[in-house]
């Protein structure tokens, strides 16, 4: 699965004896609590739309110039 862009912030209050746990089972799985929240929100987009998420094509980038960058670094 493509690695999407990570931008926006999504801050949630839960019981500390939740998080506790839930911290130790994600460590189990060796993932990370933002890895398994960024599963379950996929999955319950999924669920709830009935279509595969896909995230949007990225953006293109502009197009590095060498020698422009290699004349700043020696200004």
């Amino acid at each position: 699965m493509p690695i999407e862009e990570r931008t926006a912030r999504l801050t949630v209050l839960i019981d500390p004896r939740k998080k506790e746990v839930f911290e130790r089972l994600c460590a189990e799985e060796d993932m990370t609590p933002s890895q398994v929240v960024r599963r379950l929100i996929r999955e319950y987009i999924e669920r709830r739309t009935g279509v595969p998420w896909k995230p949007p094509p990225p953006e293109p980038r502009a197009r590095h110039d060498s020698r422009s960058s290699a004349r700043r670094q020696r200004e």
